[in-house]
């Protein structure tokens, strides 16, 4: 299962953030969610609005565009990403996730 979906007119991801960590950036792939470690500490919503801007950074979309749709409080989370298609994500993540997502 790929962790990119299209659900309605939005692009939702699924990703397993790492907080705390030495630099900030996708990490990959941890099993079947993105990995996305960050500096931030999951302290007052600090993670959850760095992961919103990191993913905006990297898919090249405006900060307002990416939501936090499931697991506020969670290492797993569901972001909801709007003017993109499936595709689009994949190609601007490609690189970060390596070749096994790019032919799913």
């Amino acid at each position: 299962m790929s962790p990119i979906s299209q659900k309605g007119d939005a692009v939702c991801l699924s990703v397993r953030v790492q907080p705390r960590s030495s630099k900030s950036g996708v990490a990959g792939m941890y099993g079947e969610q993105i990995k996305i470690c960050l500096k931030s500490a999951p302290v007052d919503n600090a993670a959850n609005k760095e992961c919103c801007e990191l993913m905006a950074k990297a898919l090249g979309v405006p900060r307002s565009s990416v939501s936090v749709m499931n697991g506020a409080s969670s290492r797993s989370k569901v972001l909801k990403v709007e003017g993109v298609t499936p595709a689009a994500v994949r190609e601007a993540l490609a690189e970060s996730l390596g070749e096994a997502e790019g032919g799913a």
